[in-house]
């Protein structure tokens, strides 16, 4: 086949629709994630160099740059339950549900790879060279959230169900137009915004994971690049990132739609 053939089958492709969405959930996902977790790694790795507040503005801006990168292709959802939500409330077609979730998990995993390799050195030396999941000197933390002593399973499981809640309540209540939304052009910002107030106001008790394209394939990642079954095993934690936040996120629409705007106008 020509070089000009093959380029001309690659474009088609790529002009698809369906593409087009997969490929601009998996690019929005990878940048949101690159900066979460790199800002992760300077709280836990880097002493002086990061903080709480480090990792909250790092997963904020995270989301304002990855819904500039691609919130015009396929809205930037980088969250399985925010797509799910969309989903069972008819504002997105079910058909587009794997191809978002796919899309965000290649993204988050391949973002974790990613600090994996940027940090690798610094990752070695803080635990000596040990890959560990709990303890004073645990990195698999960078990656995923697990829970603190002061928390139940159940307790974690609630929080994260309100957390997610709110966040899915205010995403639509920024983009209501029916309502007081954002101003066009702020939206990315705000959302932004939005993120690390609920990191800074409800974010202590379980790491706000608050989105399963954020927690398992970096989850995940560890698993395979040697952190061991232990990241699945550790407190019996790693599903409710997975179940609550699509509960969660429901409720929140639900609420929202039910109490504020019923007519709220659907996405195409």
């Amino acid at each position: 086949m020509a070089p000009g053939s093959v380029r001309e089958s690659i474009q088609s492709v790529l002009q698809r629709n369906t593409v087009r969405e997969f490929l601009a959930e998996f690019l929005s996902t990878f940048v949101m994630m690159v900066f979460g977790l790199g800002s992760v790694a300077h709280m836990v790795l880097g002493g002086k160099f990061g903080s709480y507040l480090g990792v909250n503005l790092g997963f904020g801006f995270g989301v304002t740059m990855g819904i500039h990168v691609a919130g015009g292709v396929s809205g930037a959802h980088m969250n399985a339950a925010v797509t799910f939500t969309n989903c069972a409330l008819g504002r997105l077609a079910w058909k587009k549900f794997p191809v978002y979730v796919l899309g965000q998990f290649l993204g988050s995993f391949f973002a974790a790879a990613t600090i994996y390799l940027i940090f690798y050195g610094a990752i070695d030396q803080f635990a000596g060279g040990s890959l560990l999941v709990t303890g004073s000197r645990a990195t698999a933390n960078i990656f995923a959230t697990y829970l603190p002593d002061h928390m139940t399973l159940w307790r974690g499981f609630l929080d994260e169900v309100f957390v997610t809640g709110m966040l899915q309540l205010c995403l639509f209540a920024i983009t209501d137009r029916k309502n007081n939304p954002a101003l066009q052009g702020t939206e990315p910002l705000v959302i932004g915004i939005l993120v690390s107030a609920l990191g800074v106001s409800l974010g202590m008790n379980t790491g706000y994971a608050i989105n399963p394209s954020r927690d398992l394939p970096p989850r995940f990642f560890t698993f395979i690049a040697g952190w061991g079954t232990q990241v699945f095993r550790a407190g019996n934690w790693w599903w409710v990132p997975v179940v609550a936040p699509l509960l969660g996120a429901y409720l929140g629409g639900i609420v929202y739609l039910a109490l504020i705007h019923p007519d709220m106008p659907q996405s195409p």
